[in-house]
């Protein structure tokens, strides 16, 4: 018999919840966004934590009104708990605590990028491992290796910036706002990529570690020798030439590892998977080495509440709860 989890994301600027069944149908994804960051040209991480105050109650609301359920319907609280902003992870915690104690039902503690993954299950629910994890989501850029829903193994990850920092961080150079990823993407398609050769960095390396860093000292110099007005006068190219920089290392360092790790399916999860030429990317490169890629929808690659709930989905099976000493901690990383 299905049951009902009522899921919260809060480990940024987007405040969300969502309310799915045990058979990953999604009855209501509310997300609440945070347009004031952009004033500050990126995340004020205080700010955040006081806009989930104000948040949070108003998409818990609205979800179990789309929903169509009662609040007695719900069999269980999941929540992300790591990694993420602390200020901002401990609201969302102390929300699931109360509802949790209040219902009498199991809190789900889920790790934030395992919901990334996981919301693959939304589209597929029978998508079952081995597969490789290719997570590209705003401070984190990680290859893990699934042999089983709970049993993997990272290896590899940034050693500096992650994809989702570099493109926030040279769209600050570019001028163009925040956040970057979309407006590069966006520019980026009416551009040549072989504009200029912005440098690649460990590509060589016989591991699967990322290094963004370096692109975006690269790009820094680029537009103190060319020039503010070349640069914008040559914006799509030069927007076109990053991004395919960033992408080329995305797509040569997890086909490499999908092949030594004789993986035959690639998962592709985080915000950064939206990006419209990575997708082409890795389709074109699956296709050549004859394996297969997968994203989650659009609505499900940026933070969301729904993946909370996919993750925690088989932990509500393997009874994995937690109690109401629970705390949020940010270390980076997926885990179990």
């Amino acid at each position: 018999m299905k049951k009902y989890l009522l899921a919260i994301e809060s480990s940024c600027d987007d405040s969300a919840v969502a309310v799915i069944n045990t058979d990953y149908s999604v009855l209501a994804n509310i997300i609440s966004s945070q347009p004031e960051h952009e004033l500050y040209g990126g995340i004020f991480p205080e700010l955040a934590a006081r806009l989930h105050l104000n948040n949070l109650p108003l998409c818990f609301q609205r979800a179990l009104h789309t929903a169509n359920i009662a609040l007695e319907e719900i069999a269980a609280i999941a929540v992300s708990v790591n990694p993420g902003l602390i200020g901002s992870l401990l609201v969302g915690v102390a929300f699931a605590k109360s509802l949790a104690w209040s219902l009498q039902v199991p809190l789900i503690p889920v790790n934030h990028l395992l919901g990334h993954v996981m919301a693959i299950k939304l589209d597929d629910p029978f998508f079952s491992p081995p597969w490789l994890a290719l997570v590209v989501s705003g401070g984190h850029t990680e290859l893990v290796v699934f042999q089983t829903a709970d049993d993997f193994q990272i290896i590899g990850q940034t050693v500096d910036d992650a994809a989702g920092e570099a493109f926030d961080k040279i769209a600050k150079l570019l001028k163009l706002g925040f956040p970057g990823g979309p407006r590069i993407d966006k520019i980026a398609q009416q551009g040549n990529q072989l504009f200029h050769q912005f440098p690649r960095a460990m590509i060589r390396k016989n591991n699967y570690n990322f290094s963004f860093s370096g692109l975006k000292t690269s790009v820094l110099t680029y537009i103190k020798n060319r020039g503010s007005d070349f640069v914008q006068t040559n914006l799509a190219d030069v927007c076109a030439s990053i991004q395919q920089a960033i992408v080329d290392i995305l797509v040569l360092k997890t086909i490499n590892a999908a092949q030594q790790f004789q993986m035959k399916k690639i998962i592709v999860a985080g915000g950064v998977s939206a990006n419209s030429c990575l997708r082409k990317n890795f389709h074109e490169a699956c296709i050549k080495h004859k394996l297969q890629v997968f994203f989650p929808q659009f609505e499900y690659c940026t933070d969301n509440a729904a993946m909370i709930g996919a993750a925690a989905i088989p932990k509500y099976y393997r009874q994995e709860f937690a109690d109401l000493s629970l705390n949020p901690f940010s270390t980076k990383g997926i885990k179990k």
